[in-house]
């Protein structure tokens, strides 16, 4: 069975529906023959690279609320991830562009070693609040997941891997998919937002006892575009 999720590093329900994931599959009796496969999802892709800016001042400006609103909304999603086992700081958190995030993740997932650096660099972002925008620390962290840093310096330099970047936003958007993140199971069920794990796990079980055409549920939490609901 394949598990293909759509999201972005920078999409703080990502890193929680990926924490209800693996307890769905925690639970579910054949775990070990399911693939899970990171698929490229970018919120802002208009976002300049190489230029970053301070999340909590543009997302009150965004929606047009006060700062002192957006960080008790954030807050709340702080209480959210805490609940799933993560420690967010999200009215420190610092965005930019992605796209030279999901280009080493492609890389990763060559050198099967693409969780393990999806993993790394949510929580980088979220917990630990480095960088993943820039080069320099996208190569020390994919590193410490046991990738050659000059491998990665090389792909993202000659951008071997966008044409795989644009194609995953073109195969979202086919799929119906308007925000992330967004699971689909053998191409025969979706899932929008961060489900809870019992959802995930019921998805999973019927996936691998029939074989219906892609069904998609009530999205639940998620990061719609360019926007998160924090």
């Amino acid at each position: 069975m394949r598990v293909e999720v759509w999201s972005d590093v920078v999409c703080p329900w990502c890193y929680i529906g990926k924490r209800r994931l693996e307890a769905a599959l925690e639970r579910f009796p054949h775990r070990d023959q399911v693939e899970v496969v990171w698929r490229s999802f970018q919120l802002d892709p208009s976002v300049p690279e190489g230029e970053t800016h301070a999340t909590l001042p543009a997302l009150a400006a965004k929606y047009g609320t006060s700062v002192e609103a957006m960080r008790a909304n954030m807050a709340r999603v702080e209480e959210v991830a805490a609940r799933a086992g993560l420690e967010y700081h999200l009215a420190d958190g610092v965005s930019g562009n992605t796209l030279l995030a999901h280009q080493a993740l492609h890389l990763a997932a060559e050198r099967d070693r693409g969780g393990e650096l999806k993993e790394r660099l949510l929580h980088a972002h979220f917990e630990e609040g480095r960088s993943v925008f820039d080069v320099d620390s996208l190569a020390e962290l994919a590193a410490e997941v046991g990738l050659d840093q000059a491998e990665v310096r090389d792909a993202l330099a000659d951008r071997r891997y966008l044409a795989a970047v644009h194609a995953d936003a073109a195969t979202a958007q086919a799929l119906g998919a308007t925000g992330v993140p967004f699971f689909v199971v053998d191409r025969k069920y979706g899932a929008a937002g961060a489900q809870p794990a019992e959802l995930l796990l019921n998805i999973l079980e019927r996936a691998w006892s029939d074989a219906h055409p892609l069904v998609t549920v009530p999205a639940a939490d998620g990061c719609d575009d360019d926007s998160c609901n924090v």
